[in-house]
C-alpha cells in the first residue's frame, strides 16, 4: 500500500516465519480425531480460489485451521481474548490461499499481519518437494501501536528523545502506555558537578526531586548521562542533561537557561555539590 497515514507508512520492519510439514507431521495433527484414513497431501487437480492445484482439500484445510489458530493464539496473548478480529482473504505473491488478519483499533479495522498457503512451487525449488507449509509476516510497527497505544505510525521515525526515553526499561513486563509528547522544540542543558564529600548523603532521587521542584511542567526528562571518580581529586562526579519543553509555546533557550541557572544554584546550597 502506497498511502502513508496514521496507520501506513512506505518503510516498516517485518518479522517472517514458515512453518513446514511432511505427510507424517500432517496427519500427527489429526491424531485423536475420528478420521479412519490418512490425508493425503498432493493430487493433480486444478487451482481454485480455496486451494492451490497440487494441494488436497483437507491438506489446505488443515494448513488454514494450524495457521489460523496459531497466529490468533499469538495476537489474543498479546492484546487480550477479547480481541476484535476479522481474518480478510488477501493476494500474496508467494502465498495461495492467503488472509490478512484486522483487529478494531481506534474505531477502525487494521492489518496485523498477512498470511497463506506457502506456493508448492517454492518449495520445489528449496528441495523439500515432500511438504508443505504456511508463511506470515508481521509489521512490528503495527504490534508495537496496539501494545503501546501509539495513535499514528509515523511516530516511529522520530527521533525526539520526549519519545524514544518512554520505551527505555530493564523489565520487558513493564505495561508502558504512549504518552503524547509536545509539538514544540526542546531545550537541552546538562549540568556536571562534584558531589559532596565522602560522609554526606546524596542521591540521584534528590537532584530530580530539586530539578522538578524547579521547573515544574517545563521539565520533559532529566538523565544521569555520565558519572566517572577523579582519583587526583578524590572526587566523584555526576552529570545530568535536562530537557525543557513546554506543551504551551516555543520555549526560548533563554528561558531555559534562567530556570537551568536557578537549578545550579539550589542544588549547590540544598545538596552541598560543586557546579564544575
Amino acid at each position: 500500500r502506497d498511502a502513508i497515514d496514521a496507520s501506513h507508512y512506505p518503510v516498516f520492519h517485518q518479522v517472517e516465519g514458515v512453518r513446514l510439514l511432511d505427510a507424517a507431521g500432517v496427519n500427527a495433527r489429526w491424531a485423536g480425531s475420528l478420521r479412519d484414513t490418512p490425508i493425503q497431501l498432493f493430487e493433480a487437480g486444478t487451482e481454485k480460489p480455496h486451494k492451490q492445484a497440487g494441494h488436497t482439500v483437507d491438506a489446505t484445510q488443515l494448513l488454514e485451521w494450524e495457521l489460523k489458530d496459531c497466529l490468533l493464539g499469538l495476537i489474543r496473548d498479546l492484546f487480550g481474548s477479547d480481541l476484535q478480529y476479522r481474518w480478510v482473504d488477501a493476494y500474496f505473491p508467494f502465498t495461495h490461499p492467503s488472509w490478512e488478519l484486522e483487529i478494531q483499533y481506534q474505531g477502525q479495522w487494521m492489518e496485523m499481519l498477512g498470511c497463506g498457503i506457502m506456493r508448492q512451487e517454492l518449495l520445489h525449488q528449496g528441495g523439500v518437494p515432500e511438504k508443505i507449509g504456511w508463511a506470515f509476516g508481521l509489521g512490528l510497527e503495527r504490534l508495537a501501536m496496539k501494545l503501546y497505544e501509539i495513535p499514528d505510525i509515523r511516530i516511529f521515525w522520530s527521533q525526539d528523545s520526549g519519545f524514544l526515553s518512554q520505551f527505555q526499561t530493564d523489565d520487558i513486563d513493564q505495561v508502558i502506555k504512549y504518552k503524547a509528547v509536545s509539538k514544540y522544540p526542546q531545550c537541552i542543558n546538562d549540568i556536571s558537578f562534584w558531589l559532596p564529600q565522602e560522609g554526606s548523603e546524596y542521591s540521584s532521587n534528590d537532584f530530580f526531586d530539586l530539578v522538578r521542584s524547579i521547573g515544574g511542567d517545563l521539565v520533559e526528562q532529566v538523565v544521569l548521562v555520565d558519572s566517572f571518580y577523579h582519583e587526583k581529586k578524590q572526587k566523584h562526579s555526576h552529570c545530568y542533561r535536562i530537557v525543557y519543553r513546554s506543551t504551551e509555546k516555543t520555549l526560548t533557550q533563554e528561558e531555559a537557561n534562567e530556570i537551568h541557572k536557578h537549578i545550579e544554584n539550589q542544588a549547590t546550597s540544598r545538596l552541598k555539590v560543586q557546579i564544575r
